[in-house]
């Protein structure tokens, strides 16, 4: 499968996802997921089983471990790409506090030539807004299949 038609297959199940309610640990679309758990649910559709099991984490894991797990795991399955690349179907990873790790994940997407950004926050469900510059000045990686 080309990049192209992999990008669009991920934009498609990620906007499957949308209206997801937010709910910390979980990944089932429909009934619930976070951040990581679309990742996560998008991975099944598309490739099957997850490549790796996750451990259960709490809500302040990032700020608890000081460590950039999330980045080292989307690292393991996944290709790191220049930022200045980026592109519809990439995997992006937040900083969301200065100095913190990176804690934060979503799919970029693309809607009228806008790239806009699929992603769970806390207290709200899946959704997808513009890709702005909030959140490009909070982009700390980015990840390509």
């Amino acid at each position: 499968m080309g990049k192209a038609a992999m990008a669009t297959d991920i934009i498609t199940a990620a906007r499957g996802w949308i209206g997801t309610p937010y709910q910390h640990q979980a990944s089932t679309r429909g009934a619930g997921c976070d951040c990581l758990g679309l990742l996560r649910g998008v991975w099944r559709e598309l490739h099957g089983d997850e490549p790796e099991a996750v451990p259960p984490y709490s809500a302040d894991w990032a700020e608890a471990t000081g460590e950039e797990s999330l980045r080292d795991a989307l690292a393991r399955h996944l290709t790191a790409v220049d930022m200045k690349s980026v592109a519809p179907g990439d995997v992006a990873l937040f900083r969301m506090a200065r100095g913190s790790p990176a804690k934060h994940c979503g799919i970029i997407a693309e809607q009228g030539g806008v790239l806009t950004l699929i992603h769970a926050r806390q207290n709200r469900r899946v959704r997808e807004e513009d890709f702005s510059p909030w959140w490009r000045a909070r982009l700390a990686y980015l990840f390509r299949t």
